[in-house]
């Protein structure tokens, strides 16, 4: 596998790629006040059923996303494009944002989502960034436990982040 800078060339696979994924956990919220003090908790749930999630940018809120990108790599076997990592930087708070993370259905499981954020970890290094921060859905326990095996650790949530009103949340390590 090979990972390089997309080209402009590269967005229309990378668009084209089922991005989609089953669960059958999610992380549920749960927010409670008592005694002055708002307290917020997450915990797996397991579904009755594995369900099939879509991708939460779709189409041209995609495209208009990835303009909006500092970095964005591929990883490109011989059959061609199976993944990419869009980032952002954040200079002022020495952050680099994944935004999107995507590995090709049929190819996930295969290590190509770690090599992805690895190689995130090291553009951010590049660009003198200290962080790295992954944003998820709530839905998306794949993606979580993905993360956490890199050595993300879960520091933050927004709640109606996503265009579908999900929370994201937001996993990240110091570099």
């Amino acid at each position: 596998m090979q990972l390089r800078p997309a080209q402009p060339s590269d967005l229309e696979i990378c668009g084209s790629l089922d991005s989609s994924y089953t669960t059958d956990r999610v992380w549920q919220m749960q927010e409670r006040e008592e005694n002055g003090a708002l307290t917020t908790t997450f915990r797996v749930v397991r579904l009755p059923r594995e369900v099939k999630v879509d991708y939460p940018r779709q189409g041209h809120d995609l495209l208009i996303g990835w303009r909006q990108r500092d970095g964005f790599l591929v990883a490109e076997e011989e059959e061609g494009i199976c993944g990419y990592v869009a980032l952002t930087e954040q200079p002022e708070h020495s952050i680099a944002r994944v935004g999107d993370l995507v590995v090709e259905r049929r190819r996930r499981r295969c290590n190509i989502g770690t090599t992805l954020l690895q190689a995130a970890a090291q553009w951010a290094r590049a660009q003198d960034l200290g962080r790295l921060v992954i944003e998820v859905q709530t839905k998306n326990y794949p993606a979580i436990q993905l993360s956490r095996s890199c050595g993300l650790n879960f520091c933050g949530y927004s709640d109606h982040y996503w265009p579908n009103q999900d929370i994201a949340l937001f996993f990240g390590k110091s570099l």
